[in-house]
């Protein structure tokens, strides 16, 4: 929209409409967010030769009551007590427990995560479905302020008459710089509470989840310093700035063509040089169900491709955010020292393109793009339902103030 148009809209009304789209993404896609992480920062099990072990076919029924884990592991499945499953072992399984011995599961490691499906299975049926919105409390806490100031930010830098952008960047490059520069200032902003999310999301198991990960950062902090609390931060910047520049040059020039094809739906002719400006003039006249649609589309477009394409940059952010080799307390501190002293170098502590390359070497394109499903199911849907949200928003701002300029003139 034109500079002209975006002083109807104030900028207590902007952070309104960034502040309920965030609310309502946060509900919807944390359940994907945590099984991104995990999938992320889970190590690769180590192979399990069990072909010298007998197998039996048995059912959850059929095995002795005094059954305990240090007996034999198992994953508990949504089945009764006839599901079957498979177990390994020494001897035969029928009759006591005490003949049971060095018993082994057998493909049935319920940490282990093959998909992005398999992961939100595994997540619900072993530590319950609420996990699966572990981390909500942090992730609002980081998404409206990082929003305010993403969205806002943008705006400001995209259409004001006092934004330095309009006067060196044009029409088409100037959503690329203007995203990028928004989103280096929310990412420090929220980069301490996007640590504390990363690792409580990561952490398997319930029981004194949210105040363990407050404790280790806390530990870090005194151990560190504060300055450790951004760690990560350039991993963060590396894969954010990039996917902004991307995503808002995608967005407006998918939503542009959609507008475009609308008028010329309409029998109207446009002009070769039509300016991207111009076409944001004609996305205020639209109704708010075209807005929706046109905004939702291109926000899912824009926001699955700059996904995929920096999804190496997450995958080493959230490494390195969840590595506690040299993290959160003294003792771990020592160790790290003590390895840099006998000449191993922790792949973690490496530079954001060494590291990439060590994950690169050790578990090929394949591990840079580790989650990349998860990632763009995430990320698609945020940023459809983020970007139409605010602009439904910014539209019933605008539709308000005009009804008050409206209310005046007849006053």
């Amino acid at each position: 929209m034109s500079g002209s148009d975006n002083l109807e809209i104030t900028t207590t009304q902007r952070m309104i409409s960034a502040t309920w789209g965030s609310v309502l993404t946060t509900l919807l896609v944390t359940p994907l967010d945590v099984v991104r992480v995990r999938l992320q920062s889970q190590q690769a099990p180590p192979p399990t030769n069990l072909s010298r072990f007998p197998a039996y076919s048995t059912s959850f029924k059929q095995l002795p009551p005094d059954l305990g884990v240090n007996s034999c592991c198992r994953e508990v499945f949504f089945v009764g007590n006839n599901g079957q499953f498979c177990l390994a072992g020494n001897g035969s399984i029928q009759g006591s427990s005490t003949l049971i011995a060095d018993c082994a599961a057998e493909e049935t490691q319920q940490k282990t995560f093959t998909s992005t499906m398999d992961a939100m299975k595994k997540i619900a049926r072993n530590e319950g479905y609420p996990t699966l919105w572990r981390g909500l409390s942090p992730t609002l806490a980081m998404a409206i302020p990082g929003n305010v100031i993403y969205f806002t930010g943008y705006d400001w830098l995209r259409y004001s008459h006092a934004s330095p952008i309009r006067k060196i960047a044009s029409d088409t490059y100037a959503p690329l710089i203007a995203g990028s520069v928004a989103r280096v200032a929310a990412g420090i902003a929220v980069s301490p509470i996007e640590m504390f999310r990363t690792r409580m999301q990561a952490t398997s198991g319930n029981a004194g989840v949210f105040k363990e990960t407050l404790l280790g950062l806390h530990r870090m902090a005194r151990t560190q310093g504060y300055s450790s609390l951004w760690r990560g931060l350039t991993l963060t910047l590396w894969r954010d700035v990039p996917f902004s520049g991307f995503y808002w040059w995608g967005y407006e020039a998918i939503r542009n063509k959609l507008t475009d094809a609308r008028e010329v739906a309409k029998g109207r002719h446009l002009d070769a040089g039509r300016s991207l400006t111009s076409a944001r003039v004609a996305q205020t006249d639209q109704d708010p169900m075209t807005t929706f649609i046109d905004s939702f589309i291109a926000g899912s477009g824009a926001g699955a491709i700059a996904a995929l394409i920096t999804t190496p940059f997450d995958v080493g952010k959230t490494r390195q955010q969840v590595y506690h080799h040299a993290g959160d307390d003294a003792a771990s501190v020592v160790s790290a020292r003590e390895a840099a002293k006998a000449g191993k170098q922790i792949p973690e502590e490496l530079h954001i393109t060494r590291f990439l390359h060590h994950i690169y070497t050790e578990e090929g394109i394949a591990g840079l793009f580790k989650g990349w499903a998860a990632r763009c199911m995430k990320v698609a849907p945020a940023c459809a339902i983020m970007i139409s949200s605010y602009e439904l928003g910014k539209k019933w701002a605008k539709t308000q103030n005009e009804k008050k300029e409206e209310g005046k003139a007849l006053a």
